[in-house]
This record gives structure tokens, C-alpha cells and sequence, in this order.
């Protein structure tokens, strides 16, 4: 995974969507976003910060590395990414997605309240520090295979976000500099 930097360009490897937050979501070969919402038929889409989610494909390889059978959507993730380090990404990066969507990072890891039944598996889950949220500013299809591009780097703020979600972000992605820095000196 490599560390998001202008320009860099990863590919959607999932489309997941599920019609009710109780439900296991579904992968698809497809879906539409609907500008300030999220994806057409998902219970996650609404007027908040949290319309879409992402999750990079090499963070749930990790889970799987620790003896998990996981896969893309497991995490509730909306989107499956791969090349594309999005956990990196602060608050206020802008990405584009195949031939025109436009999301807005809004939030960078999550509070989980009740512990998931992965977390019990493998006394871990990545969605609380790895899970990025984010806001529709352009609508549209996003398939399987769409080229994905950092096109600006984020000042830690999104007009969508509360408060409490931009500290929490911040704590996040700092965290995950941590963890970028560590990496890059083992190797």
C-alpha cells in the first residue's frame, strides 16, 4: 500500500451495499451515488458525514493473515480500494472515482460502541482506525475496476463534519503517521 500523495491512482476492487445497517452487506459489480446522500439503496446513505465508506483491500488482507475469512464488505465498507493508501488520507481530501464522482474524506476511523463479531474473532478490527468516511460532492456510477485519484490532499476539516469527528479524526490519522513512519524503517 502506498501513501496518498497528488496524482497517486488506486482502482475500486468493490461496490458493497446492504438495504438495512443489521444486514451483512453484498458485494455488486456496481452502484450509484447520489449527490450529498451515498449509494442508491444502502442503509448507510443519508444527510451526515458518514454517506460512504472506504476500506483498502490490504487492510482486510491483514485481518485475513490473522486467520479471519474476510472480504471485501465484511467491514460494512462501501467501497473496496487497492493502491491507494485512503486511511492516510486527513479529513478534506477530495478523491475522484472513474468518470467523474467526487467524494470528500469527512471522517477517518470510527467509535465502535459494540464491539462486532470480528472483533471477537480476532480481538482486533480495522474499521475504527483504517474505515475512512466521506461526503458525495460530485454524483454518480462507481464500478468495479474504477480508477481512483488523490486529487487534493485535506486540511483536516470538512464543512459536513461534526466536531467531535474532526478530533477524533485527527487522533486517527496521526496514529496511522505513526504507523506509516514505523513501517518505512523496518524496511
Amino acid at each position: 500500500m502506498t501513501a496518498p500523495e497528488l496524482g497517486r491512482t488506486g482502482r475500486v476492487t468493490s461496490v458493497n451495499l446492504s438495504p438495512r445497517k443489521t444486514m451483512r452487506k453484498q458485494r455488486y459489480d456496481s452502484g450509484v451515488l447520489i449527490l450529498d446522500s451515498g449509494f442508491a439503496d444502502d442503509a448507510h446513505a443519508g444527510d451526515w458525514h458518514r454517506q460512504v465508506s472506504l476500506l483498502a483491500q490490504e487492510s482486510i488482507d491483514e485481518m485475513t493473515a490473522k486467520g479471519l475469512d474476510v472480504g471485501p464488505g465484511d467491514f460494512a465498507e462501501n467501497i473496496t480500494t487497492q493502491d491507494v493508501d485512503v486511511m492516510t488520507l486527513p479529513v478534506g481530501s477530495i478523491i475522484h472515482i472513474g468518470d467523474g464522482v467526487v467524494l470528500e474524506v469527512s471522517q477517518v476511523g470510527k467509535t465502535c460502541h459494540n464491539k462486532c463479531a470480528i472483533y471477537y474473532q480476532a480481538g482486533d478490527c480495522v474499521m475504527p482506525r483504517e474505515g475512512v468516511f466521506a461526503v458525495v460532492r460530485v454524483a454518480g456510477p462507481v464500478a468495479v475496476g474504477d480508477i481512483i485519484e488523490v486529487i487534493s490532499i485535506g486540511d483536516g476539516t470538512c464543512d459536513r463534519s461534526p466536531e467531535e469527528s474532526l478530533v477524533a479524526s485527527a487522533e486517527v490519522h496521526a496514529a496511522n503517521e505513526c504507523k506509516k513512519i514505523a513501517r518505512s524503517t523496518e524496511k
